[in-house]
């Protein structure tokens, strides 16, 4: 047992109550004798002392000791524990089970008394443990030397857990002493290769992170600070050997595109990559939500600081545009400019409407929109980007003078348009390389076991579709931006409609979501749209309209949009008229759709069917008869030609008999032509004898 009184830190208290403090942890001091079971069964007498309950100072935790009653040693000190490890024997006797020492402990008291005391006091705290509540109000931090560092760890990780607050607010509130003490205990320790406390004090600067405290937060990443916050978080006890966080700090020196006066942009700049560290690689999988989401508040609170200065910083501004324009500057350096400007913009984003108004407006008039056309053009696929987000920065704040200054803007640096560069080589690049992928990816995600998972290409090459399925959200994304590009950029969706794309697309009927059912309809409508006989070929040729039908059909009449969608591309093909694809409807798709009569817009499109076939049907029999009328007139002319024959040359014998060798025509009706048949019936009109023989097919009695 310790014999060092002075290193317990307990509050010892010779009666009474400490202000604000539990009355039942500061049990009277009592006369005890200590006895200690030894390994033969003997009971041996360690001592005689007064006994007490108390916290430990700056702790919660709970001790019971025993303190010589002649030198003031310490002759027993027992963690309370809310274990069943305690007993009453007789009047005056506790034994008790030191499980920290392995020990068995007998207190014998000089009066029942005071036994009875200790007791209650002690059942009573053993509840309170059991509960999580030992009524316990933390009114000071141990202080921060080497000696009480691990009661000081203690405190602040416990007490953290459930009074984060209340800790945070004793650390504020000597803040100018703590962190200086902090940072000179771990230098301490770390010349003198102390690896115990270096290990505590890693523990302890992320218990203080952990504690998600504004005012702490301000402390510890100052310049002051923040340096030696990055040494101690090198000593993880979890990790084999010691990291070297400062060194990969100290080496990522801020790289000025161009220079920035501004000391305290500087030091934002800097804390906020720092911060960004701590967050991303040291503490990754320590953090929790709330921290986490306090360091990335100070990540983003630092980015607004740092434009909001630069931007009232005129001669800055206008340097950055200058140089990036000017002749003069190297490749390399205007590179890391333009990626600086960039960076500029994204994160003027997040200052306010009126002021990111401003400074985008102010970044137009000094020149920025002329790096725009020699950036498009750079074969840097980083500093092109860097271009095309620049140029959506402007358009999405000012349209109106981008779009003026592209009217403006004759010819770039290769002698084209900047307007008709953006049209075309982006698309073109857009089309060629990339359009492609994403039916690929909508046929990896829905097509049925029917559909081939391999595929040509455009150029004959075997293309093979990734076995994958993309969120469906991802797949909606994909519709929308096929559907769009069908119906502005028509021409060129055509290379695509002239394999088997479209198929592909059509495959999203073949999912559970309705919206991504929805999204295939909606593309077949613009598709027929376009009213473009090559895409209605496509249409008919590959049965596009079958399964749209189908999902109709699985829809089962519920009036949702599905059912409107589907209903809607019906009502435009009937009212545009577009025949091959009424026939095809009737043709293909009629079995499905005819158990949905009492809709209107069905009903609509059966009259249209029956009226499309009934003009077939008349266009043929007058066909027909013209025909008959062409060979009649023919016949005619042959027997006239024969007459006229007769009466200029009658006397020729051979004339009678080849008159004579003219075969008798078959009779004629009265119309003059021979009998035809009439044209195929309507869907609803057809009907059949009992003996298969069809009604109503337009044919006649012999």
């Amino acid at each position: 047992m310790s014999k060092d009184g002075a290193a317990l830190g307990l509050v010892m208290m010779a009666g009474g109550d400490a202000s604000g403090s539990d009355p039942e942890v500061h049990a009277n001091m009592q006369r005890v004798k200590v006895y200690r079971l030894t390994n033969d069964g003997q009971w041996d007498d360690q001592g005689t002392g007064h006994i007490t309950i108390d916290y430990i100072e700056g702790s919660r935790e709970i001790a019971l000791a025993v303190v010589d009653e002649v030198d003031n040693d310490t002759l027993l000190l027992h963690h309370l524990t809310s274990d069943n490890i305690y007993k009453r024997q007789e009047q005056t006797l506790i034994s008790l089970k030191d499980p920290e020492k392995a020990l068995d402990l007998l207190l014998s008291f000089q009066e029942a008394k005071g036994c009875l005391h200790i007791w209650q006091s002690l059942t009573s705290l053993q509840q309170k443990l059991q509960s999580g509540d030992p009524g316990y109000e933390l009114k000071d931090l141990p202080s921060l030397e080497l000696s009480t560092l691990p009661s000081l760890l203690k405190t602040i990780l416990e007490c953290g857990k459930k009074d984060g607050t209340r800790v945070a607010k004793l650390i504020s509130r000597n803040q100018h002493e703590f962190f200086p003490k902090l940072v000179d205990l771990f230098r301490m320790c770390e010349n003198s290769r102390n690896m115990d406390h270096l290990h505590m004090i890693f523990r302890l600067v992320k218990g203080i992170i952990l504690l998600n405290d504004a005012g702490i937060f301000d402390k510890i990443f100052s310049d002051d600070f923040i340096l030696d916050i990055i040494g101690a978080l090198e000593y993880d006890p979890e990790v084999p050997s010691v990291q070297s966080h400062r060194e990969f700090v100290k080496n990522q020196t801020l790289n000025e595109a161009i220079h920035i006066g501004n000391v305290s942009v500087v030091s934002k700049i800097r804390q906020t990559y720092i911060v960004g560290y701590i967050k991303d690689v040291i503490l990754l999988n320590a953090l929790d939500g709330p921290t986490l989401s306090s360091l990335n508040s100070i990540i983003e609170r630092n980015k607004p600081f740092v434009v909001s200065v630069l931007k009232d910083d005129a001669s800055f501004i206008h340097d950055l545009i200058a140089r990036i324009t000017s002749s003069n500057t190297s490749a390399e350096s205007k590179s890391k400019l333009v990626l600086f400007l960039r960076e500029l913009c994204i994160i003027s984003k997040s200052l306010e409407p009126k002021v990111r108004s401003h400074m985008s407006r102010y970044l137009i008039d000094v020149g920025a929109l002329n790096i725009i056309s020699d950036v498009l053009q750079s074969q840097d696929k980083e500093l092109f980007s860097a271009g095309a987000n620049i140029l959506g920065y402007f358009v999405d704040l000012h349209p109106d003078l981008v779009r003026t200054f592209i009217a403006n803007h004759e010819e770039n640096l290769e002698g084209s348009s900047l307007l008709e560069f953006l049209h075309d080589v982006v698309l073109r690049l857009f089309f060629d390389k990339h359009l492609q992928k994403l039916i690929d990816a909508i046929a990896s995600s829905c097509a049925p076991k029917g559909i081939a998972r391999s595929t040509s290409g455009l150029a004959g090459v075997r293309t093979t579709v990734e076995q994958h399925s993309a969120k469906p959200e991802t797949l909606l994304k994909i519709c929308e931006l096929l559907s769009f590009c069908a119906l502005h950029h028509t021409n060129r969706m055509k290379i695509f409609f002239s394999t088997n794309a479209m198929e592909k697309i059509l495959t999203l009927t073949h999912r559970r979501e309705k919206v991504l059912v929805l999204a295939g309809v909606q593309f077949v409508r613009i598709i027929i749209g376009r009213k473009d006989d090559f895409l209605v070929d496509r249409v008919i040729k590959f049965n596009l309209l079958k399964p749209v039908i189908k999902a109709f059909d699985e829809n089962e009449g519920r009036d949702n949009m599905l059912q409107s969608v589907v209903l809607e591309l019906l009502e435009y093909i009937r009212k545009e008229n577009i025949k091959p694809l009424i026939e095809y409807v009737a043709e293909s798709c009629w079995g499905q759709l005819v158990k949905f009569e009492r809709l209107q817009s069905i009903m609509a499109f059966k009259l249209k069917i029956e009226e499309s076939a009934e003009t077939k049907q008349s266009t043929s029999v007058v066909d027909m008869r013209m025909k008959k009328a062409d060979e009649r007139g023919a016949d005619k002319r042959q027997e006239g030609y024969f007459e006229d024959s007769d009466r200029v040359d009658s006397s020729t014998p051979t004339m009678h008999s080849q008159e004579q060798s003219i075969p008798a025509r078959k009779p004629e009706n009265a119309d003059g032509c021979s009998k035809d048949k009439e044209g195929p019936p309507s869907p609803s009109r057809s009907t059949k004898n009992s003996d298969g023989s069809g009604e109503g097919d337009g044919s006649r009695g012999s």
